[in-house]
């Protein structure tokens, strides 16, 4: 019996000491908190000292050692100048420069053969316009070649070297392309059309050659009967369609002006 009584004391006094343990933690956390609160307590006057003195030794401005404000004048605005490149201006000057003179030089070049080929322009045999890739002038094959042909007639001689000298004096790139009607056509010398408008154009290719043109600004091409100007249906259409084409390539074709240079009206042309 005085066992079990000694028992249950011992079990009453263990319910009891978890407030010791309460009170030990109120009281630390009743000093952490004042200790916070020293720390956050700083004198004004002590702290005005210090900044008035790192500010006197940044700026060179005598401070006070009484906690005076400081006056520091603040710096002006540090204004830079704004570079502009000119490079680019100066870039598209010259290039629209370029543009202009070569604009002119077209023009010029337009005009002279135009005068050199005049007869033939009026007669309609020769068509001289100007799109964005250059001057073209559509020759008709009747007054350059015999039919079923590719060697130059010699009356065709005398304006295709006169062209061929105006040419030589540039330094614009020529296309020749040969055309053909949808007739077809088989010989011991050409097999089609291709054959045919490819011979010709090489044929005048050769000529200029010949007259000083430069063979490196020189291409030829044939088209045969692809790339027609009228309808094959009729005698006219087909005449019109048998030509060859040289085109002067502008350097800045983007500049050219579109139009024509001179409005044709085409006369009777006889099948070659």
């Amino acid at each position: 019996m005085p066992r079990h009584r000694r028992r249950h004391e011992e079990e009453a006094e263990n319910h009891e000491r978890w407030l010791v343990s309460y009170a030990d933690f109120i009281t630390l956390l009743f000093a952490f908190f004042v200790v916070m609160y020293a720390v956050s307590s700083v004198n004004e006057g002590k702290y005005r000292i210090l900044s008035d003195s790192i500010v006197s030794a940044f700026r060179n401005v005598p401070g006070s050692s009484v906690g005076a404000q400081v006056e520091v004048t603040p710096a002006p605005p540090l204004v830079l100048p704004m570079i502009v490149p000119n490079r680019p201006l100066v870039s598209a000057r010259a290039g629209s420069d370029a543009r202009q003179k070569n604009k002119e030089k077209m023009r010029d070049m337009a005009k002279e053969i135009r005068d050199t080929l005049a007869p033939l322009v009026d007669s309609g045999q020769v068509r001289i316009t100007e799109n964005a890739r250059g001057i073209t002038l559509d020759i008709n094959a009747s007054i350059l070649f015999s039919s079923g042909e590719a060697r130059l007639a010699n009356e065709a001689l005398a304006p295709l070297v006169a062209v061929a000298h105006i040419l030589a004096a540039t330094d614009f790139s020529v296309t020749v392309e040969g055309h053909t009607d949808n007739m077809p056509i088989a010989t011991t010398q050409f097999a089609s059309n291709w054959e045919l408008s490819g011979v010709r154009a090489a044929s005048v290719v050769r000529l200029m050659i010949d007259n000083g043109v430069a063979a490196s600004r020189l291409m030829a091409v044939g088209y045969a009967d692809q790339r027609p100007v009228a309808g094959n249906d009729t005698a006219d259409g087909r005449a019109s369609n048998r030509r060859v084409a040289i085109t002067i390539e502008s350097n800045l074709p983007d500049q050219a002006d579109a139009g024509a240079i001179s409005a044709i009206t085409k006369g009777n042309v006889v099948r070659p």
